[in-house]
């Protein structure tokens, strides 16, 4: 029995694809550059968040609570 493997992925699949962030505008890999926001559809680009990494670490920052003065990103 053969095994043909091109019929079963689309060749999107296999390659790293790009976003553009909504916050920046800067294009990052989708994987490094990206959260992702549904578990159970990891493999699908709609599984990933539109704001990159970068900004939503510093929106957290920006939006923490002022009273304590001593809180860092990460917090665990």
């Amino acid at each position: 029995m053969e095994f043909d493997l091109e019929s079963q992925f689309d060749h999107g699949e296999l390659l790293l694809s790009e976003r553009r962030c909504r916050v920046c505008g800067s294009v990052k890999n989708l994987i490094d550059g990206f959260y992702i926001t549904h578990k159970k559809s990891s493999h699908l680009p709609s599984s990933y968040s539109y704001e990159c990494k970068v900004c939503t670490v510093n929106r957290v920052i920006a939006n923490r609570k002022k009273d304590n003065a001593n809180w860092v990103y990460p917090d665990w």
